[in-house]
């Protein structure tokens, strides 16, 4: 009986410095992995915020404390700073935290292939987000949003492509 807890405490410990280990790698900040959606099919539904119409999951939701932060991962090597799409997405997961968990995030973590950044989720972010989404459905009720690349790479990869007139796929 003494054996099988020893055993069993061991295997526990393991199995957490084995995340550590892996959290270490990927980047993500420390604290407890609540979600993950690497592989598109996330353990819990996705997160939605009614108010603002807004669906969403980040790539993983950390637990610091009382604190849950979301992290959104890309492949491609860093740029000198974030790209401004990629933190408004991340802004855009923070509201859905806040909206879904009644916890307004202090900031999220966006991890490139070989580095990440910590973005803060300021009010003035929260605002310009806020901007972009009432755009993007002012643009989308006049039937005006258009394709913003020349990458087909980047439409065969979209969820629109099967209805998109401007598919390069």
């Amino acid at each position: 009986m003494l054996m099988t807890g020893v055993f069993l405490l061991l295997l526990a410990l393991a199995i957490g410095g084995l995340g550590w280990l892996l959290r270490q790698r990927m980047g993500l900040p420390h604290g407890e992995v609540l979600d993950e959606d690497m592989s598109g099919a996330g353990s819990s539904p996705p997160l939605y915020a009614s108010r603002y119409r807004l669906i969403g999951r980040p790539d993983y939701l950390i637990r610091r404390g009382k604190t849950i932060l979301p992290v959104e991962v890309k492949t491609a090597p860093a740029p000198h700073h974030p790209h401004p799409s990629h933190v408004m997405q991340l802004m855009a997961y923070c509201l859905l935290v806040e909206e879904t968990f009644s916890l307004r995030p202090p900031y999220g973590w966006i991890r490139y292939r070989d580095r990440s950044f910590r973005v803060e989720y300021t009010p003035e972010r929260r605002e310009e987000l806020l901007r972009v989404l009432a755009s993007m459905r002012r643009d989308l009720e006049r039937g005006e949003a258009h394709r913003q690349h020349n990458a087909p790479s980047r439409c065969r990869a979209c969820g629109f492509r099967t209805i998109c007139e401007e598919s390069l796929a």
